[in-house]
C-alpha cells in the first residue's frame, strides 16, 4: 500500500496548489489513499463546507485536523454526518462535535487513520493524553493499516508517541509546526515516522502568514491579525509504502 500524506495546507495559495499538482503526484506516486492535513484550509483557520467540498473533488480522500478544525463554525453543518472524510483530534472532549478516527477503503483496501493532538504548548485544554487515547482506540478498533496524525508543537512529543506505538501502527506522522523535519525513517519495530511533514502553502512567508505581521508581533509584543500569504505556494508531504502486513517499508519526504 502506498499512502500520500500532505502537510498542513494553508488558505488559497495552498488549495490552489493541490488542484494543480495533485494529479501529477498521483501519476508519480500512484498512491492507494491521499490524506492532508486540513486545519488551515479557510484563510488560515479552520474550514468551511465550500472547501471542503473543493478538496474532495480535487482528490483527498480524508483530511485530519489539529486545534483549528472547529474555528468556522458551518464547519458543523458536515463534520457530525458519517459520510464527512474530515477528523478532529480523537483526545479531545467525548463530547466534542465530529470524530477523531475512521476508516477509508478502496477496492479492497482500506486504511484507519488516526488524528491526535499533543498537550505540551497547544492552547487546547481540554485535550487529554494522545498516548491513552491511542491506546484506547487501537485496543477497540484493531487495523494493521493504520496511520497516525499526531498534531503537536513539541518535537519530543511527537517522537515519544512514535517510539511509545512502534510496532502498532503503520506510521506516526506529525504536523501542525509547518516547517519539514529532515527526520523520515522507519523505527526498529517498522512504524514510520516523521516529526513534521511541513505546510502546503505559501513559500514566501513565515508559516503560511504575511512576513510583515509576524515580525510586528514579536517586536510591538502586540496581538495581530495574521493574514494568509498571497504567494505562490509549494506543497510538503510524505510518501509511505507499506507491506502486506502493515508494516512500513519506506517513509520518504516530498516537496513539490
Amino acid at each position: 500500500m502506498v499512502i500520500l500524506f500532505i502537510g498542513d495546507i494553508v488558505g488559497r495559495p495552498g488549495r490552489e496548489a493541490i488542484i494543480e499538482q495533485l494529479p501529477k503526484l498521483r501519476t508519480k506516486y500512484k498512491p492507494d489513499f491521499i490524506v492532508a492535513n486540513g486545519e488551515n484550509l479557510a484563510s488560515g483557520k479552520g474550514i468551511t463546507p465550500r472547501i471542503y467540498e473543493q478538496l474532495m473533488e480535487a482528490g483527498i480522500d480524508l483530511l485530519t485536523g489539529g486545534n483549528h478544525t472547529l474555528k468556522r463554525p458551518d464547519v458543523l453543518e458536515i463534520i457530525d454526518n458519517e459520510d464527512t472524510r474530515i477528523l478532529r483530534p480523537a483526545n479531545w472532549a467525548d463530547d466534542t462535535h465530529g470524530w477523531g478516527f475512521a476508516t477509508i477503503k478502496r477496492d479492497s483496501a482500506e486504511l484507519q487513520v488516526i488524528n491526535l493532538q499533543g498537550q505540551v504548548f497547544m492552547e487546547k485544554p481540554d485535550c487529554t493524553s494522545p498516548f491513552e487515547k491511542a491506546d484506547e482506540i487501537l485496543k477497540e478498533y484493531s487495523n494493521k493499516f493504520t496511520i497516525i496524525d499526531i498534531h503537536a508543537e513539541a518535537t519530543s512529543e511527537k517522537r515519544a508517541l512514535a517510539e511509545y506505538l512502534d510496532g502498532r501502527v503503520s506510521a506516526v506522522i506529525g504536523t501542525h509546526t509547518h516547517v519539514a523535519t529532515c527526520d523520515a525513517q522507519v523505527l526498529k519495530n517498522g512504524t514510520g515516522f516523521i516529526t513534521d511533514v511541513g505546510m502546503t502553502g505559501p513559500e514566501d512567508s513565515i508559516l503560511g502568514v504575511k512576513k510583515e505581521l509576524v515580525i510586528k508581533r514579536f517586536m510591538v509584543d502586540e496581538k495581530q491579525i495574521f493574514e494568509v500569504a498571497d504567494n505562490p505556494a509549494k506543497i510538503h508531504g510524505v510518501v509511505v509504502e507499506l507491506d502486506d502486513k502493515g508494516k512500513c517499508k519506506k517513509l520518504s519526504s516530498l516537496s513539490s
